[in-house]
C-alpha cells in the first residue's frame, strides 16, 4: 500500500485495461479473418479516396536487395500519374511466394516470378490448378545464377557441393525453388539451408556453409557489395544439356562485379527468365480493367525504362516474347496484335537466332528468310 492507503499499482490497472481492450480488438479481427468475415473498409472515402483506390494497382516484388524490387520501383517512377494512375510496389519473398500471392492474396494483381516456377506449380498442383487463375503479361529479363564459395574452399565445380551445406536463399523465394530444380536435374544432393544473403556471406566466412546461391538479375545489390578481399569468389556453373528445357547459358563479367571478377574475365553461369504475371480476372470486371490500364500505360513506354537511371535489365525486356505452355493476359495479347510491326517481328526473330549463335551463324540469308516466315506463321497460330 502507498501513502494514504492508496494502492501503488493502481496506475497500472488502466494500462492493463487498455492492453486487454486492445488484445480483445485484435482477437476480434483475428476471429473475423478466421471466420472469413471481411474486415471493414475505411469509412467516408469521398470522391478522392474512391479515385485513389480505383486507379491503384499493386505489384508483389522481392526484398530490398533484389532486382524485383528495383524493377517494381522503376514501374512506379515511370508510370505513376498522381491520383489518376499509381503503381504500388510491395516487398515480397521472391518468385515462389509471389505466385502464391498473385493467386491468393487480396489486393495483389501483379507479380514478378521466374517462368520455370509456373510449370513447377502446375506439375505439383501445390496451390491447385493455375491454368485458369494466372496469366503472364510479358517476359522482362533473364535472372543469372550467382554461386558464391570461399576462395580457399577447394570447391571448383557445382558438383563438388554434393553432401555439403548450401544456402538456397529464403524459403519461398525463386532462388530456393529454381536451385532445387537445378540440383535435382544435375543429380547433386546437397544439404539445403535457408537464410538471407547477408547472413549467408557471414556463415561462409565462418566456414559454416560451403556455398550460397542467389538467382537474380545482375548486378544484384548483395553481390555487388562483395570484394575479393572478403575471401569469397563466384564459382563458374557450366551449362549442362539437362538444364536446356528451362535455363540458358550466360556469363557474369567484370563490369557486373568489379570487386569479384578481374577486368576482362568472365564467369560462366546459367539463367532463367523473369516474367510479369497477373491474376486472371474475368473480362469486364474492375480488376481486369486495372490490369488492362496497366498494359496500355506500360507497353507503349518501354523505351523509357531502357534509359538511365533505370535498371540495366530493362534492356533485355521483350514484350512480345511467347512463353510456351502459358496463357498471356488477353488485354496484353490484344495490344501486341494491334501494335505489331514487321520490324518488331523481325527483331524478335533475330533475338531468337542470336540466342542460338552457333547455329545462326551458319545460316544463309535465304534460309533465314524462310525460317522467319515460318516464325510469323507459328506466332499467328499461338495467338489464336
Amino acid at each position: 500500500m502507498g501513502g494514504g492507503g492508496r494502492p501503488v499499482l493502481r496506475p497500472w490497472r488502466s494500462v492493463c485495461f487498455f492492453l486487454a481492450a486492445l488484445s480483445a480488438a485484435t482477437f476480434g479481427q483475428a476471429q473475423a479473418q478466421r471466420s472469413g468475415a471481411p474486415l471493414p473498409n475505411k469509412p467516408q472515402l469521398g470522391t478522392l479516396g474512391e479515385r485513389v483506390n480505383a486507379n491503384t494497382i499493386s505489384i508483389i516484388s522481392g526484398n530490398p536487395n533484389a532486382t524485383y524490387m528495383t524493377i517494381a520501383y522503376d514501374m512506379s517512377a515511370v508510370l505513376d500519374d498522381g491520383d489518376d494512375f499509381r503503381i504500388l510496389p510491395v516487398i515480397g519473398k521472391g518468385g515462389g511466394q509471389n505466385i502464391k500471392d498473385v493467386r491468393f492474396l487480396k489486393g495483389i494483381d501483379l507479380g514478378i516470378t521466374q517462368s520455370n516456377l509456373l510449370g513447377t506449380y502446375k506439375r505439383s498442383n501445390e496451390i491447385g490448378a493455375i491454368d485458369d487463375k494466372i496469366v503472364y503479361i510479358a517476359k522482362l529479363f533473364n535472372e543469372e545464377m550467382h554461386l558464391i564459395v570461399r576462395a580457399d574452399s577447394g570447391i571448383n565445380a557445382i558438383a563438388d557441393l554434393a553432401g555439403k551445406k548450401v544456402n538456397f536463399s529464403d524459403i519461398g523465394s525463386g532462388t530456393q525453388l529454381s536451385t532445387r530444380d537445378i540440383f535435382d536435374k544435375l543429380g547433386i544432393a546437397a544439404q539445403e539451408v535457408n537464410m538471407g544473403q547477408a547472413d549467408a556471406f557471414e556463415a561462409l566466412k565462418r566456414g559454416e556453409i560451403a556455398a550460397t546461391i542467389l538467382i537474380a538479375g545482375k548486378p544484384t545489390g548483395s553481390t555487388a557489395k562483395l570484394k575479393a578481399s572478403d575471401g569469397l569468389r563466384l564459382l563458374p556453373v557450366a551449362f549442362d544439356k539437362r538444364l536446356q528445357a528451362d535455363y540458358l547459358p550466360t556469363v557474369l563479367a567484370s563490369d557486373d562485379y568489379p570487386g569479384l571478377i578481374a577486368p576482362g574475365e568472365k564467369v560462366e553461369t546459367v539463367a532463367v527468365g523473369a516474367v510479369l504475371i497477373a491474376f486472371n480476372w474475368p473480362k469486364g470486371t474492375d480488376r481486369y480493367r486495372r490490369i488492362q490500364k496497366f498494359v496500355d500505360t506500360f507497353f507503349p513506354r518501354l523505351a523509357q525504362f531502357q534509359k538511365a537511371p533505370r535498371h540495366p535489365k530493362w534492356k533485355e525486356a521483350n514484350l512480345a516474347a511467347v512463353l510456351p505452355g502459358l496463357k498471356r493476359f488477353e488485354g496484353a495479347e490484344d495490344w501486341l496484335r494491334r501494335n505489331a510491326s514487321p520490324q518488331a517481328e523481325r527483331g524478335q526473330f533475330e533475338q531468337f537466332l542470336a540466342a542460338r549463335r552457333e547455329k545462326a551463324a551458319a545460316l544463309p540469308s535465304q534460309e533465314r528468310d524462310r525460317l522467319f516466315q515460318e516464325f510469323l506463321q507459328w506466332k499467328a497460330r499461338e495467338r489464336r
